[in-house]
């Protein structure tokens, strides 16, 4: 967080194009000799739903990365739009019945850039064809002939890794009509993992023919995956739930297997933080410097805020891990008042139930924790900075290039990275020195966080930023220890949500998009095997800027409170739907409540206002 402002848009969410050396289209010879001719059989149309006028019907796309729209369309109403991210390329396909030993043509209209059409599984030479640049339609076509044993082949499109979104319009595949195809069998052998207390691990038997399985939990569809097996998050600790399956694919959905029943397990100790009210009001105080929102000294903090974030502990070099915090000069803030005062009104704050934390970090506060030596330094001097001045815990809002990946570091679950793993391994290790009662929170920017969505670190081929998503693996492995996460909604380039749109600053869609990826978790750079938990309710929070003054960002009081409506009861979405409701959501974070009283109190008016139920 700027001291000035709220600073500079951070860096969009598109990563580096990835090489494209070596890649080439598949086709069969032009020379080869036709085999022997079957019985004859009628060409007919048996792409189904090619155009994409009833939508996604018949077709299934990787990581939600398709959708259909109505602009632009080669022809008809409708066309594809997909989205390819780091590790996935956008790639929608449908399985359609052929005959063997049948000759095929396979065509379609694409726009945009490494666009490619392409079969598979054709019992002969698998084929592809792409176009580098369409900046307008363009059709691209191939034919192939199947195997003496092929009864089915599956077309597909695709883009390429980390490129912009393409489109698809008009696929045909031209031959002769295979048996038509059947819906497949339901699934058998669901059975349960071993429960965590959010969390349950589905496995089955695969079925003959199926493409796709849905996963249902208490008879509603919580997720769909390709493979064998599936975990159900976002879970309450010590509830039974009740899970079934269904095998899909183009021909439709089967009838759902056997239910198997599963109990979560206990929430184990008392969750971190209890001594906050059930939603809270946190905002950071300008505690060691002046900018144009004024000084506000801490006896004058108003007592909406419940946590109080003493803005900045700041290091006395990058690599040191040596934190510093010094009360604001009378030469820079008239109006300070002396330490022992400001002491004094944080035990006077922590007496009214309040919590009063030092937050590290800051856009000018680079903490880079990259030897053991730094790691040792950091739990000492913050240590000595909560001693001295009798502080409830600690907020890390590490920024800029604090945190990075290794080039390999590709599993947030197990981190190699040393400057992430050695931070893990501090706030352990202040965590357990200081007990139950102490308050660890977050605030990342959304590129260190939701763009893990789509891009992780340097990306499994390298070129992308590797601070994309670097806070999965500390928000992971503290998870929990962890009070409050408040992304900063503010500070952020477009983000792709669940939805796979892209979300913008300046309306509640934003922070509602990119709270539902906390509260319902996410793969990362698409893996569906790295799939990043929910978070608990009650330890997210929205981050917001407090006024327009306060930089990029800002949302009017009714935009808050719209978000907040649609996050705790599905109340005034528009048009993005959460994949839940959630009435225990914490609270509001704010940079800053120097900037709300500059601002008349506005921010923290609405919050006192709002209805919780």
């Amino acid at each position: 967080m700027d001291r000035t402002s709220l600073g500079p848009v951070a860096a969009s969410a598109a990563a580096a194009l990835l090489a494209l050396g070596g890649l080439t289209a598949t086709a069969p010879p032009a020379t080869a000799a036709p085999a022997p001719a079957r019985a004859a059989a009628a060409d007919t149309e048996l792409a189904r739903n090619g155009g994409f006028e009833a939508g996604l019907d018949g077709w299934s796309c990787t990581a939600g990365s398709g959708a259909v729209v109505a602009s632009p369309v080669h022809g008809g109403t409708g066309a594809l739009r997909a989205t390819p991210s780091g590790a996935d390329n956008a790639r929608c396909s449908q399985t359609i019945a052929v005959q063997p030993d049948s000759a095929y043509t396979l065509s379609g209209w694409v726009r945009g850039s490494h666009v490619y059409l392409g079969a598979t599984g054709t019992g002969t030479s698998d084929v592809s064809t792409w176009t580098a640049s369409a900046p307008d339609w363009q059709r691209l076509t191939t034919t192939f002939r199947t195997g003496p044993g092929t009864r089915s082949v599956t077309v597909h499109t695709h883009g390429w890794y980390g490129t912009g979104a393409y489109h698809a319009d008009d696929v045909s595949l031209l031959g002769p009509g295979g048996d038509p195809l059947q819906v497949p069998a339901a699934p058998t052998g669901l059975t349960a993992g071993t429960p965590a207390s959010t969390a349950v691990p589905l496995t089955w038997s695969p079925v003959s023919g199926a493409t796709a399985y849905h996963v249902y939990r208490g008879g509603v569809r919580a997720l769909t995956v390709t493979g064998t097996s599936a975990t159900v998050t976002g879970l309450t600790p010590a509830t039974p739930y009740a899970f079934q399956v269904t095998a899909a694919n183009a021909a439709g959905e089967s009838a759902r297997s056997a239910t198997v029943t599963a109990t979560t397990a206990p929430g184990g100790t008392t969750p971190p933080g209890q001594g906050l009210p059930a939603h809270a009001l946190v905002g950071y105080l300008h505690a060691s410097f002046a900018n144009g929102s004024g000084y506000t000294r801490m006896a004058d903090v108003p007592d909406s805020w419940d946590v109080i974030d003493l803005a900045f502990g700041e290091p006395t070099s990058v690599t040191s891990g040596d934190i510093r915090f010094r009360l604001c000069p009378v030469a820079e803030c008239p109006n300070a008042e002396p330490a022992a005062d400001f002491k004094a009104a944080i035990r006077a704050k922590q007496a009214a139930g309040k919590k009063v934390l030092i937050s590290i970090g800051g856009q000018n506060g680079q903490v880079q924790l990259s030897t053991t030596a730094a790691r040792d330094a950091f739990v000492s001097s913050v240590s000595g900075i909560i001693d001295e001045y009798g502080l409830d815990g600690l907020d890390i809002d590490f920024e800029g290039h604090s945190l990075s990946l290794n080039t390999g570091d590709t599993d947030f679950r197990n981190p190699t990275t040393p400057v992430v793993v050695h931070l893990i391994s501090a706030l352990r290790t202040l965590k357990a020195k200081y007990g139950p009662g102490f308050v660890l929170t977050m605030a990342p920017e959304t590129f260190f966080v939701q763009l893990g969505y789509q891009f992780y670190g340097s990306g499994p081929w390298g070129g992308q930023d590797p601070r994309a998503g670097a806070y999965l693996p500390v928000i992971h492995a503290l998870r929990d220890d962890l009070t409050l996460l408040h992304v900063q909604n503010y500070n952020s380039g477009p983000i792709m949500g669940l939805d796979g749109q892209y979300h913008s600053m300046g309306t509640a869609d934003f922070p509602i998009a990119m709270t539902d990826m906390l509260l319902t978790g996410f793969p990362v750079a698409g893996d569906a095997d790295r799939f990043f938990p929910a978070l608990r309710p009650e330890q997210v929070a929205l981050g917001l800027p407090a006024s327009p003054q306060a930089g990029n960002g800002h949302i009017a009081p009714a935009e808050v409170t719209r978000a907040l409506d649609c996050l705790t009861r599905t109340v005034g979405c528009g048009a993005y739907r959460t994949h839940g409701a959630w009435p225990g959501l914490r609270g509001l974070m704010t940079w800053s409540v120097n900037w709300d009283r500059f601002g008349g109190g506005e921010f923290a008016r609405n919050f006192d206002a709002y209805r919780w139920s």
